[in-house]
């Protein structure tokens, strides 16, 4: 009989841009063959999509990354957000909102210490239901963003109506800045437009030092990217969060 694949959550830092130090991470879920090792999520994520999976899938990533947000505050470790990307199914299932206030109670983590993450077409589906189920997440103290912001609809009258906390740029137009035009006036537009709401801007996939100083210039709140650290296992960020405790900011090469 083949060993069966393991399922792996891998945290990938987030970084204020103002203050140099890991805030934050995001939860991303891989699977790790006894063959391959690591399997790229574009492989899985559509064959658990197109066989219901994704639902039970999404609600084990959701119960690792609480148990594991509540775990390093019990260490002493400085409190992190973390972050959890949420399917379209799993976020209309009937029972979502009773399953994570089980979640949330079973692990007994901070609610303010997690991050759900939506997709701008997951909330156009039905913008007032949309609204009611995020208004109910928010009163359990749990934090909203929108994930891949400008890939979707091209309608922004939902960010008006939606409790939102923050809006994540998408790595499509980070990549090329600032040597693109046409990104540089997409992502300026998104950092204006988003902290003129209010909210927060995170901009991922940042893998140079061109595109952080250009981002920081923006006023972009947090970044993530290989320029800062790979998703790694758990015990990798937590290694990462002690190092930031005794020597300072991660960033501190770029603070300059």
């Amino acid at each position: 009989m083949r060993p069966r694949m393991a399922r792996s959550v891998r945290p990938q830092p987030k970084v204020s841009v103002r203050e140099g130090r890991i805030i934050g991470a995001e939860a991303l879920v891989r699977w790790v063959s006894p063959d391959r090792g690591l399997v790229p999520p574009n492989e899985f994520i559509p064959i658990a999509e197109e066989t219901g999976l994704i639902s039970s899938i999404g609600e084990w990533v959701l119960e690792s990354a609480c148990r594991q947000a509540a775990a390093w505050v019990r260490k002493g470790l400085p409190p992190v957000r973390v972050a959890v990307n949420l399917s379209a199914r799993q976020f209309y299932s009937p029972g979502f909102i009773d399953s994570v206030r089980r979640i949330l109670a079973e692990s007994e983590v901070r609610p303010g210490a997690i991050e759900l993450e939506l997709t701008e077409s997951m909330m156009m589906q039905n913008v007032q239901h949309v609204a009611d189920l995020l208004m109910e997440l928010k009163l359990l103290g749990l934090h909203i963003s929108v994930d891949d912001f400008g890939t979707g609809y091209s309608s922004l009258g939902y960010l008006k109506r939606l409790p939102l906390d923050a809006l994540k740029i998408d790595r499509s137009f980070v990549r090329d800045v600032p040597g693109d035009q046409d990104d540089v006036a997409i992502t300026s537009a998104v950092v204006a437009l988003a902290h003129s709401l209010r909210l927060k801007v995170v901009a991922e996939g940042v893998e140079t030092d061109e595109q952080l100083a250009f981002l920081r210039e923006l006023g972009c709140d947090e970044i993530q990217g290989f320029l800062l650290s790979k998703p790694v296992p758990a015990e990798g960020f937590e290694a990462l969060l002690r190092r930031d405790v005794r020597l300072g900011p991660v960033a501190a090469r770029n603070a300059a």
